[in-house]
């Protein structure tokens, strides 16, 4: 990390974006996911950290929540400069980070898989799942990102896995 780099963290319940290059979004995940979305062409980011799926009853300001997380960030992009048909998306987190609770980490991953498809935004890789921790580092700027695994040894970097691009779609 160079000098000049600014880190915001990325905390439970939160969302950010950014237009500088010099910014980098950072976040640990269990069962939470993270969100990373961002517009290429415009230079526009963002991320988000959200606790559980769904709207938790109510539509809102409730960031825990996957639908109210989701929105914010998507419409902070658009007013940030993004156009919504050239957004691209990196998911991360979701991990079963117990064995005696409800699949929340799944019950996240899983909801933000569809919410991307019903949204029509292109998810081009994601590290979803497992059973650790992950600390994530996103350029909003440019899309990039990294992820760190945090087992009991410490961290170590994992590969994210490539999706597929859709196939093209004519939609009159």
């Amino acid at each position: 990390m160079s000098s000049r780099e600014t880190v915001i963290t990325i905390v439970q319940g939160d969302f950010a974006v950014s237009t500088n290059p010099d910014v980098i979004m950072s976040t640990v995940l269990g069962s939470c996911v993270a969100v990373c979305l961002y517009d290429p062409d415009a230079g526009v980011g963002g991320m988000n950290h959200f606790l559980l799926a769904g709207t938790g009853g109510q539509r809102g300001r409730d960031l825990r929540y996957g639908v109210n997380a989701m929105e914010l960030l998507i419409n902070r992009l658009l007013r940030a400069g993004a156009e919504r048909h050239k957004l691209r998306a990196k998911l991360f987190g979701g991990a079963r980070m117990t064995t005696h609770a409800r699949d929340i980490g799944p019950s996240n991953a899983n909801f933000a898989e569809e919410f991307l498809k019903q949204e029509g935004i292109p998810c081009i890789s994601q590290s979803l799942g497992g059973e650790q921790a992950r600390r994530v580092q996103f350029t909003p700027t440019t899309g990039a990102a990294r992820q760190l695994q945090i087992s009991g040894d410490g961290p170590e970097i994992i590969p994210t896995k490539k999706v597929p691009p859709p196939p093209d779609i004519t939609l009159f």
